[in-house]
C-alpha cells in the first residue's frame, strides 16, 4: 500500500487535479455517427424504428415480455404507480426521492418501512409490520445496485395480495440469482440517466410481463391517447426520444463489460479496506451481482476514529469527491414534512446508516491504481484519526 501524508494536515492532496465521483462510460462517437446521420436525415426524432428496436432489445436482455422506453425513471414510476390512485405504498425512506415523489404524484399515500441493516435493501419483515388493510403495493429498490430480496417480496404479494413495483434505477448490470433483474414483480422500472449504468441522456424503461400494465403505460406515455386522440386516462409525455434510443442500443453492448469492471473496482475496495477497524460494506448475496451503480461503505466512528463527515473532509482535501446517500432520507425531505415524522421511531436502522454511509469513486474508466490511491488515503486519515479531528476542530 502507497504511503500517504494527509493533505489536510499539510501533506501534498493525493488528486491535486481533482478525482470525480463519478463518469459516465458511452459509446465512441464513431459507433453512433452512421445512425445518427440516418436519424436526422429522416426527420423522425421520436416515434420511430429505433425506439422499437432498442425495446425489442431490453426485453431480450431482461427476460421479459415488454420492456417500454420513458423520458425517466420517475415518469416511469408515476406511469405504473398510476394504476393503484388512492392506495398506500409502502416503500424505503432509505432511496432517492423520486421513489416517494413519484408516489404521491401518482395519488398513493406513502408508508415508510425500515431497511435491512446488513444489504441497506428494504425489509420484507419491515414491510409486514408496516402494511395496513388500506395497502395496495409495496416498492423495492435495489439500493446502489444490490438486488432486494425478490423472493420474499414476490412470496409476500401472492400471499397478501400486494402488488410488488421495484425501483430498479440502479438495476442494469445487477443480477439476482445470475439472471438480470426485471422479471421480478408486476414491474421493474429502471433509470437511463448520466451516473448509471446504461446511458441514454436522460430515460427509464418499464419492464414486465403484465400484458395489460404494459399497455397502459404505452398509452400513457402519449398522454394518455391510444392514437385516436381521445385520450382514456390522464397520461403524460413520457416519450424517449429517437436519438436516446439509439445511445441505449449501443450502450447495452457495454453493459456487461462496465459491470464487471464495477465489481473488479469493488474488489479492489474491500481487500484493501477491509483490515481497517470501523468500515462496513454492504452485504452482497455470493450468488448475485450488484451493478455497483455506487461504492458506498459504512463508517462507524468509535471504530475507526472519525466520523463519516470528517472522513469526507479529509478525502475532500486530497481533491477526492464523494457524496453521502441518501441523506437526508426521504422522511426528512422538506416536501414531507406534513407526514415524514410521524415515522421516525419506525426507521432506527435507515437513520443510523444515514449518519454513517460515504460513496466512493467508483467507475468503469477508474484505474485500480486509483483505488490503491484512496484506500491509502482513508488508511492515513485513520491512522492518524486524532490529529486529523483537531485540524478540523472537532477533538
Amino acid at each position: 500500500m502507497i504511503a500517504h501524508s494527509p493533505a489536510i494536515l499539510g501533506g501534498p492532496p493525493a488528486f491535486p487535479e481533482g478525482l470525480h465521483l463519478l463518469r459516465p462510460t458511452l459509446p465512441a462517437f464513431a459507433d453512433l455517427e452512421p445512425d445518427l446521420g440516418r436519424l436526422y436525415g429522416s426527420g423522425i426524432l421520436t416515434k420511430g424504428p429505433i425506439l422499437a428496436r432498442y425495446e425489442r432489445a431490453l426485453a431480450e436482455h431482461l427476460g421479459v415480455r415488454h420492456a417500454l422506453g420513458v423520458s425517466s425513471c420517475t415518469a416511469g414510476l408515476m406511469l405504473v404507480f398510476d394504476r393503484f390512485r388512492g392506495a398506500e405504498i409502502v416503500l424505503p425512506s432509505f432511496t432517492f426521492m423520486a421513489t416517494a415523489m413519484a408516489a404521491v404524484w401518482a395519488g398513493l399515500v406513502p408508508i415508510f418501512a425500515d431497511i435491512d441493516p446488513d444489504t441497506w435493501c428494504l425489509s420484507p419483515a419491515a414491510v409486514e409490520a408496516a402494511r395496513t388493510t388500506a395497502t395496495a403495493l409495496v416498492a423495492p429498490v435495489h439500493v446502489f445496485g444490490n438486488p432486494a430480496d425478490t423472493e420474499s417480496f414476490d412470496a409476500l404479494g401472492r400471499r397478501s395480495g400486494l402488488a410488488v413495483v421495484y425501483d430498479a434505477a440502479h438495476g442494469f448490470g445487477a443480477r439476482r440469482d445470475g439472471a438480470p433483474v426485471g422479471g421480478q414483480g408486476l414491474a421493474q422500472v429502471f433509470s437511463t440517466s448520466p451516473t448509471k449504468l446504461l446511458i441514454t441522456g436522460e430515460g427509464g424503461v418499464v419492464a414486465t410481463d403484465d400484458d395489460a400494465l404494459a399497455e397502459r403505460v404505452r398509452i400513457g406515455r402519449e398522454y394518455g391517447n391510444p392514437g385516436t386522440y381521445d385520450a382514456v386516462f390522464a397520461g403524460v409525455n413520457a416519450r424517449l426520444p429517437e436519438a436516446s434510443a439509439l445511445l441505449g442500443l449501443r450502450g447495452l453492448e457495454l453493459l456487461d463489460h462496465e459491470a464487471e469492471r464495477r465489481n473488479a473496482l469493488a474488489a479492489a475496495y474491500r481487500e484493501r479496506l477491509g483490515a481497517l477497524p470501523g468500515l462496513a460494506f454492504q452485504r452482497i448475496r455470493p450468488q448475485d451481482r450488484s451493478s455497483y451503480k455506487d461504492f458506498s461503505l459504512r463508517v462507524r466512528a468509535a471504530e475507526f476514529g472519525l466520523t463519516r463527515d470528517e472522513l469526507a473532509a479529509g478525502l475532500a482535501a486530497e481533491g477526492i469527491d464523494t457524496r453521502a446517500y441518501y441523506v437526508p432520507p426521504v422522511h426528512r425531505l422538506q416536501a414531507f414534512a406534513t407526514r415524514g415524522p410521524r415515522f421516525e421511531e419506525r426507521l432506527p436502522e435507515t437513520a443510523l446508516l444515514c449518519d454513517e454511509v460515504i460513496t466512493l469513486p467508483a467507475y468503469g474508466r477508474l484505474e485500480l491504481e486509483v483505488v490503491e490511491r484512496v484506500a491509502a488515503c482513508m488508511m492515513a486519515l485513520h491512522g492518524r484519526a486524532p490529529d486529523v479531528r483537531r485540524a478540523l476542530g472537532s477533538a
